[in-house]
């Protein structure tokens, strides 16, 4: 029986989702929250309407309710959203709605939202060109429109995407900045700011968090540790820091302007 990528996206997260709500699990995915938070301050106002798009737990709808006057937080695992929703019960915030739905084919009427945000989706989808699209048909003019994601540096040697596949089947493909900001433009947005960072990070963690399979997982380390002794480039800029074998993730924080 053929697999949908869809189909693979729910069995990835429903495995990872109580990882989501384990502080010491999802250190790694939290780190740079308030950092994106900061990025997203200037657009912040208490009458936003606010959908986060591939919400997960609903980490950043979470971060920034105080903020706004609704968030929807949407994805498509069940399992996350009941993780986000019991986080969210549990701290009284009564403005979040937590909706199962495809972010390529989003379930609102055009211009709905005065912001919209994604965060670590579109290297997670298998059209990120249509998740860009809905995101910008669902914003009112002048909305602001928030990507924050795994991207792959410019000239790069190797392929990081098998890689990410080997840990977590669900992984579609990283994109260069250039190649948001082209969907951003061709969806009929105009990108305002941009940040982007690294993130080195240990081995470890990263496969335990998704339950890699340890052929798998012995697989990547091996491939690692063969680069870092000269052997063919892995694309995941692997190093050695107190005697443990780390990583390198490139991200980016892009604020657009939806026309």
């Amino acid at each position: 029986m053929t697999v949908t990528h869809d189909e693979k996206v729910v069995r990835e997260f429903s495995k990872q989702a109580a990882g989501f709500a384990d502080p010491k699990l999802n250190a790694a995915f939290t780190r740079h929250l308030d950092r994106l938070v900061r990025f997203m301050d200037p657009e912040l106002d208490l009458e936003d309407v606010v959908l986060e798009v591939a919400a997960g737990t609903g980490l950043v709808s979470r971060a920034i309710a105080h903020r706004v006057r609704h968030v929807t937080a949407l994805d498509l695992t069940p399992a996350m959203l009941a993780e986000g929703k019991r986080d969210a019960d549990h701290a009284g915030l009564t403005n979040i709605t937590f909706t199962r739905g495809d972010a390529t084919a989003l379930p609102y009427v055009d211009r709905s939202f005065t912001l919209v945000a994604t965060r670590f989706s579109l290297h997670q989808v298998a059209d990120p060109e249509a998740v860009v699209k809905e995101m910008v048909r669902v914003s009112r003019p002048g909305a602001a429109l928030i990507i924050a994601d795994l991207v792959r540096p410019d000239g790069v040697e190797g392929d990081p995407d098998r890689i990410e596949r080997l840990r977590d089947p669900s992984h579609a493909a990283a994109l260069t900045e250039s190649g948001i900001a082209d969907l951003v433009a061709a969806a009929g947005a105009e990108v305002k700011r941009a940040e982007r960072f690294d993130y080195v990070r240990p081995l470890d963690p990263w496969l335990a968090f998704s339950q890699t399979p340890d052929d798998a997982a012995a697989q990547i380390r091996r491939e690692l540790e063969d680069e870092l002794a000269g052997g063919p480039a892995t694309g995941m800029r692997p190093s050695m820091v107190d005697g443990v074998l780390h990583f390198a993730h490139s991200y980016l924080f892009q604020q657009a302007i939806a026309g």
